[in-house]
């Protein structure tokens, strides 16, 4: 009797345990995925504008966000309201933040405006805009005051710690079991807009000082000594980093004693420089935050802040080889590619694919709401919410290849409309653009915008299977020559149908055959949502079959 209780005890207690399991990132190899509920979770995101986190405006976001397909929205938490007075905490924004996510079955990716909000300190309290002597500015090396806080003050930090823990705490309480948020954002492109570094007498002492040997040894920084001495020219900007990283570490870790959801910084990257052609970089906190985690400090802040799981790249520029370099830049063994704020515009479609053809665990465009300031009633971005409404449906399934590492994206560039995408001995061949020729390189599309893309499904002994989709572009599937030559062996097609995934089961619509497969597995950008599931096999090349 005892041994059945205990059974039945087991037994019972056996969902509870999954149901409740937090969100988290999931790392495998190189790879990570977000997980929610214990499934894979692609955090196909909408950042809401930085007024709108309203009662007042709210109304007007919800309707934006399902004509986006999003699953998960970004909205920002303001400390000046949640905290007017020292220690007296309001959360009803909050409450009606994650109510409203409930009611639109979203999830929810809550951004702290404390300390920082684009390298300054706007959302900060008025009690603490107003006492400059308890909670001190960064001065320019002229003596001015800045309207950032200084990352060397124990009275900024400990305020800062104290709302964030409150916050988390609250979280905790009315979602710990339920999970509508999944991440949160520690402060807002952090670092200081106006001077390079932090240049009042407390600053000074600690830049005068010995570089700390834990960031020294970390960094396995040949030459040690003071800041100069360490780091020469970068000295300033190194030291800034230093000091924002070890601040927001801090505050991230305060929040993680009360709930630790996974945390992240987003980014205000550094731009390259096209004005002067004698400048080789741009000028630290004049183009961008000082002191953030831009492309050349992120060593700098995985050592200083092991309490954020990911520094996160904001990206607004048309500028495609430099988006490569950022997403190579954060695409990481110790950190996962996120994309948390971009741009609308078209272009912006391809960046989608891109980034998904990286590991990224998520994207997401900025300022989604009919508020006015960004976008017109209904007057969505057609590319990205394309992108959303075709992986919307699979979208665990497509973290989950992500995170085996069996995804690849191809994404149409102008001297390329043919790319190649390399499975073992399988070569998936993505062409852009519509007619495609018998004998005729593919025509491309217009503007560029032709992505695709194929994930490898675990299939039966001696066949090859995977999942292909995309916009203004065929797929097609051969082994390599150099496989095909040595092994006298061709790819056949057994089966390609179209369907997609429902609660996470294959249901196919349709068989393609004919026309549909005969010039590759052709997906038009008119023609939404098409998803083919195919299964090939090896034949030999040439007469051996009938020899045997």
């Amino acid at each position: 009797m005892n041994l059945c209780r205990i059974f039945l005890a087991a037994t019972l207690a056996l969902p509870l345990t999954l149901n409740a399991q937090m969100p988290h990132i999931e790392k495998r190899g190189d790879n990570f995925a977000m997980t929610v509920d214990g499934k894979p979770f692609l955090v196909l995101g909408a950042q809401i504008n930085n007024s709108s986190s309203w009662a007042s405006t709210l109304p007007d976001v919800w309707p934006a966000l399902a004509d986006l397909h999003v699953n998960t929205v970004e909205a920002p938490v303001y400390w000046e309201l949640m905290e007017p007075t020292p220690g007296k905490f309001d959360f009803a924004n909050v409450d009606l933040l994650v109510k409203g996510a409930r009611e639109h079955n979203l999830h929810l990716v809550l951004l702290w405006f404390g300390t920082w909000k684009n390298g300054q300190n706007h959302y900060v309290p008025e009690w603490i805009k107003t006492d400059p002597i308890k909670y001190p500015r960064e001065q320019t090396a002229y003596g001015k005051l800045l309207d950032v806080m200084s990352p060397h003050s124990a009275n900024n930090l400990e305020a800062d710690k104290h709302a964030f823990a409150a916050l988390m705490r609250h979280v905790k309480e009315i979602d710990g079991s339920k999970h509508t948020v999944i991440m949160i954002q520690v402060e807002n492109e952090s670092g200081s807009v106006g001077s390079v570094r932090d240049y009042s007498p407390a600053a000074e002492k600690l830049f005068e000082g010995a570089v700390p040997e834990s960031l020294t040894s970390t960094l396995h920084t040949a030459k040690t000594g003071t800041w100069s001495q360490t780091f020469g020219a970068d000295a300033d900007e190194s030291f800034a980093a230093y000091a924002t990283s070890s601040y927001i570490n801090e505050v991230a870790k305060a929040g993680k004693a009360e709930y630790p959801l996974p945390m992240y910084c987003n980014v205000w990257v550094t731009y390259p420089v096209h004005a002067l052609e004698n400048r080789d970089k741009a000028s630290a906190g004049q183009e961008y935050p000082s002191g953030g985690a831009q492309q050349q400090n992120i060593a700098i802040w995985k050592a200083a802040a092991p309490n954020i799981d990911v520094l996160a790249p904001d990206f607004y520029s048309d500028d495609v080889p430099f988006y490569h370099s950022v997403v190579a830049a954060y695409h990481r063994s110790d950190n996962p590619l996120f994309i948390p704020e971009t741009g609308i515009a078209k272009n912006f479609g391809r960046y989608f694919f891109y980034a998904l053809g990286h590991g990224a665990i998520g994207f997401s465009p900025f300022g989604i709401d009919y508020t006015d300031w960004t976008l017109k009633k209904h007057e969505m971005p057609e590319f990205l919410s394309a992108d959303y409404a075709l992986i919307g449906p699979m979208q665990s399934e497509i973290a989950q290849f992500n995170l085996e590492g069996k995804l690849q994206t191809a994404v149409e560039d102008p001297a390329m409309a043919r790319q190649q995408l390399h499975f073992g001995d399988v070569v998936a061949t993505a062409s852009f653009g519509f007619p495609q020729k018998d004998g005729e390189v593919p025509p491309g599309t217009a503007d560029s915008h032709g992505r695709a893309l194929v994930a490898q499904i675990d299939g039966k002994p001696g066949e090859y299977e995977f999942l292909a989709t995309g916009f203004d572009a065929s797929v097609t599937f051969t082994f390599s020559p150099e496989y095909g030559k040595a092994h006298n062996a061709q790819l056949e097609i057994l089966r390609a149908e179209e369907g997609n995934y429902e609660n996470g089961v294959w249901k196919m619509t349709r068989i393609w055959n004919g026309d549909q497969t005969d010039r590759g597995l052709q997906f038009h950008a008119g023609v939404l949502g098409q998803v083919v599931r195919i299964r090939l096999h090896s034949l030999p090349l040439t007469g051996e079959l009938a020899a045997r």
